[in-house]
């Protein structure tokens, strides 16, 4: 999978389109992936020793990944992830301004 961690996404489909977020967790067996602020769902949380009033709770959920792409830093604008090699290491980069992700 060639989103990771970290990276911002922009939504391409589904109620949250458009909307924009990092990357907090990726999981590559299941091509899925949880974006804060995006697919957002509610809990009841029962009362514990660490929560005495208990009540309802936000969770993020996960979205799929071919559902979002990743954010150029300088352009802004939303593409593609691909590789190249230069010298000995491998580099990701965005496919629309050619620039170097992180």
């Amino acid at each position: 999978m060639k989103i990771k961690k970290g990276d911002l996404v922009r939504v391409l489909s589904g109620k949250d389109k458009g909307t924009e977020g990092h990357v907090m967790a990726v999981d590559s067996e299941s091509g899925r992936i949880t974006v804060e602020g995006v697919h957002t769902g509610r809990k009841h949380q029962p009362p514990t020793q660490t929560n005495d009033q208990g009540g309802i709770i936000d969770i993020a959920l996960t979205i799929n990944a071919s559902n979002v792409a990743v954010v150029c830093p300088k352009t802004g604008e939303a593409g593609r992830v691909g590789y190249r090699i230069e010298g000995d290491t491998k580099v990701r980069y965005h496919k629309k301004s050619g620039e170097e992700l992180s």
